[in-house]
């Protein structure tokens, strides 16, 4: 960075986990004297470092606190908070997925309105699964929304952001999917399923997985932030998605797993109510998105095809 660059202060809300650690290394390894990073959790993230690049500042996505002096001068604002939906679905967990995201959306916009200030640029995390499960259907920007708590709780999400980002500040929303990287994301499950033997056909099989590569992704946030001309919605996947049987072979195929054993849709709605503690429409049903407009507006994606994607999360 040059040294008459002022530094950028980015605070990410909800960044102690999978994508928020990532994207903080990516930041790191290829402009680390370029940003101020403050990462907003309730658990001290491990990417918090003693040189000054990262610091954590206590908060509960609900409540106004100290943490909320580290926006006073903040430049990017990056939210990614939201409680995990990879879970069994009990109202209570169905409540929490959807109070998570709006309430820490909308006290975000409290503290900046209490403070007077307006960052440059926030880019809000949302999901593809606002487009609900069409079986065949390719879902676009344009598509309309679908039905149940995903895009219920989609909507919510977005209509809070839109209420709490002040106006002079650009914005930008994020529809992802199935985030895909070697040691984190959907990935190593899904890996471990085709080591087993059970990667086979689940539910119909055409259920679409919607992905992107871990290394797009933060090219994606990095992009998002930086670039004056990013502005508005997004789907954020790779433009080439696949089926599930599709996905599974090639990922068997990669494995040397020549078995593949289907999984009937009884026995695994059982064991995710019973063993995983998991939704098992997370695997039976899906959606086939593509980034229509990052690919219009000139973004290049390092893994556009499933071929590319494999083969790296499998050598990496």
């Amino acid at each position: 960075m040059d040294e008459n660059t002022p530094r950028k202060k980015l605070v990410i809300a909800g960044g102690s986990g999978y994508l928020g650690t990532a994207f903080v290394r990516h930041l790191i390894e290829h402009d680390p004297d370029g940003w101020e990073i403050v990462i907003l959790s309730r658990s001290r993230p491990s990417v918090v470092d003693s040189a000054g690049h990262v610091s954590h500042a206590p908060w509960d996505g609900r409540t106004n606190g100290e943490w909320v002096e580290e926006l006073r001068d903040c430049t990017h604002v990056l939210n990614l908070a939201g409680r995990s939906v990879d879970c069994r679905k009990t109202p209570a967990r169905c409540d929490e997925i959807l109070r998570s995201r709006v309430e820490s959306t909308l006290v975000l916009g409290e503290a900046f309105r209490s403070l007077g200030h307006s960052p440059d640029v926030w880019v809000q995390m949302s999901t593809a699964h606002i487009y609900g499960d069409p079986p065949s259907a390719v879902c676009d920007e344009s598509s309309p929304f679908g039905y149940g708590l995903a895009p219920t709780v989609g909507k919510a999400w977005e209509e809070a952001f839109d209420r709490a980002c002040p106006a002079n500040t650009r914005r930008v929303v994020l529809r992802t999917s199935f985030v895909l990287g070697p040691r984190g994301g959907a990935f190593p499950t899904l890996r471990r399923v085709a080591k087993l033997g059970l990667g086979g056909r689940v539910g119909s099989g055409t259920q679409g997985i919607s992905w992107i590569h871990e290394r797009d992704m933060c090219r994606v946030f990095e992009d998002a932030l930086t670039n004056p001309s990013r502005d508005g919605v997004y789907i954020v996947t790779a433009p080439e998605p696949a089926s599930y049987s599709d996905f599974m072979r090639g990922l068997r195929k990669r494995l040397g797993q020549p078995i593949a054993l289907p999984g009937p849709e009884l026995g695994l709605r059982l064991m995710c109510a019973t063993v995983l503690d998991t939704d098992p429409e997370l695997v039976l049903y899906g959606r086939y998105c593509v980034p229509k407009r990052l690919l219009g507006e000139g973004f290049e994606f390092e893994y556009s095809t499933l071929d590319q994607v494999l083969d790296a999360l499998i050598g990496a």
